[in-house]
């Protein structure tokens, strides 16, 4: 199946039908999928797809109707039934296709060729459940997981836009369990990659996770108190996803972002900055172009401590009289919103260990859970766990604690060390904030 040439006759089809604009979007797929534990096999999962959507315009009115059937035998009653829709749904003044201009897509190298099969699979996970398991002070497995899916995405749109791309995946994730009855500790690793060359040490990943386990034993809960706080770089990430969400233009236009009227002033201590590049070869976000046809480009949203943009498709750019910043992002049943590609803090030097050497009493964080964030006002509470930091080391674990304060004077009171990594999408350093309510016994 020619994927371009099936949505053009949909597109064409939704025209004829009385739409005034409209764009097509098909995704297909295949995955595969193991998880082996203590030895056996636990699951094993393939799995093939594929989804055609349909969004048309009707004057200031839109709306979406999808199929899994890509037979054209049928576009012409889905698209009447797509038009009749936006006929009775109310008018959005700022609902329209983007601004299409003609550019040629990078080849951003995100489709392996090599695809494993479920051996190969098998065989990875047993070496990072083996290596867990060779930890000494780890009693248990919850597994080790290993998965490959390849994506095929093709976008066309009547105002001239046809493009197409391929995405692969690798991924291998591990849990290792330590101790034994209630004072179990359970911790794990993964690693994700388009390529599988650039996928992680199975080996190294398994003893990570179980040395992380053996480590969180007998964990105590400190005092309830204000504390500095150091965000392991598998958690910094979170601050700065918070951070993008207040950028997020859907969410400045109605005036729901607690940095809605930020533009221009400082947000991030100096020094540091919020970059966003969808181009990033072999990146675990990339994508030549955005989920309107737009082009992607490498994007500095905090420069230096000071905003410099929000994050915008077409429909928040109407709203706050902008253009987009190539960073729409849909589904298969939604319109497009706003959305983040490979996303990162940077702008931070020197060791973790020189982060915290001046750190009298303070907490080391690991983990965190739940989701408490007021994106009106910035107001930040999380359960966490970690490590207490004593004199600039790391001391006993603790767990079941909960860390509070206010994002806006959170990111004004923040260093990073110089230990960025590309892991996981949305990434930052080692991160060190100033004055949080850390609350335990």
């Amino acid at each position: 199946m020619n994927r371009l040439e099936r949505l053009q006759d949909l597109v064409r089809a939704a025209r004829s039908a009385g739409a005034g604009a409209a764009d097509a979007l098909l995704a297909s797929g295949t995955a595969l999928s193991v998880q082996r534990r203590l030895g056996r096999i636990e699951h094993l999962e393939r799995s093939e797809g594929l989804d055609l959507s349909l969004r048309v315009l009707v004057g200031g009115r839109q709306a979406i109707v999808s199929t899994t059937d890509p037979d054209p035998r049928g576009f012409q009653a889905l698209a009447e039934r797509a038009v009749a829709m936006a006929r009775a749904v109310p008018e959005d003044r700022f609902a329209g296709l983007g601004a299409y201009h003609p550019f040629r897509p990078l080849d951003l190298e995100l489709d392996d060729p090599a695809e494993p099969d479920a051996d190969a699979l098998l065989a990875r996970a047993a070496v990072a459940e083996e290596a867990a398991l060779a930890v000494p002070g780890v009693s248990n497995s919850e597994g080790a997981e290993a998965g490959f899916s390849r994506t095929a995405i093709a976008l066309v749109t009547s105002d001239g836009f046809a493009g197409e791309y391929a995405r692969s995946g690798h991924s291998l994730s591990v849990t290792a369990l330590a101790g034994s009855g209630t004072g179990m500790e359970r911790d794990y690793d993964y690693s994700s990659a388009v390529h599988l060359s650039d996928l992680e040490d199975p080996a190294s990943l398994g003893r990570a996770a179980g040395e992380r386990a053996v480590r969180r034993l007998r964990p105590a809960r400190p005092r309830t108190a204000r504390r500095t706080v150091i965000y392991d770089p598998r958690v910094a990430g979170s601050l700065a996803a918070h951070l993008a969400g207040a950028l997020n233009g859907a969410a400045v236009a109605r005036g729901t972002s607690f940095l809605r009227d930020s533009m221009g002033q400082r947000v991030l201590a100096a020094g540091l900055s919020l970059r966003d590049d969808p181009l990033r070869r072999r990146g675990l976000r990339s994508r030549p172009f955005d989920g309107e046809g737009m082009p992607g480009a490498a994007l500095a949203l905090v420069e230096d401590g000071i905003l410099a943009s929000w994050v915008l498709d077409w429909r928040s750019a109407r709203q706050l009289g902008l253009a987009s910043t190539g960073h729409a992002s849909r589904g298969i049943s939604g319109p497009p919103a706003p959305s983040t590609t490979n996303l990162w803090l940077d702008g931070g030097s020197g060791t973790p260990e020189a982060l915290m050497a001046d750190i009298g009493e303070g907490l080391y964080v690991t983990e965190m859970i739940g989701s408490g964030v007021n994106g009106v006002t910035g107001d930040y509470s999380r359960g966490a766990s970690g490590f207490m930091i004593r004199d600039g080391e790391l001391a006993e674990a603790v767990s079941g604690i909960t860390i509070a304060g206010n994002l806006k004077e959170m990111f004004l009171n923040m260093a990073a060390a110089g230990d960025l990594r590309f892991r996981r999408g949305t990434d930052a350093p080692t991160l060190r904030v100033e004055g949080l309510t850390v609350a335990g016994s």
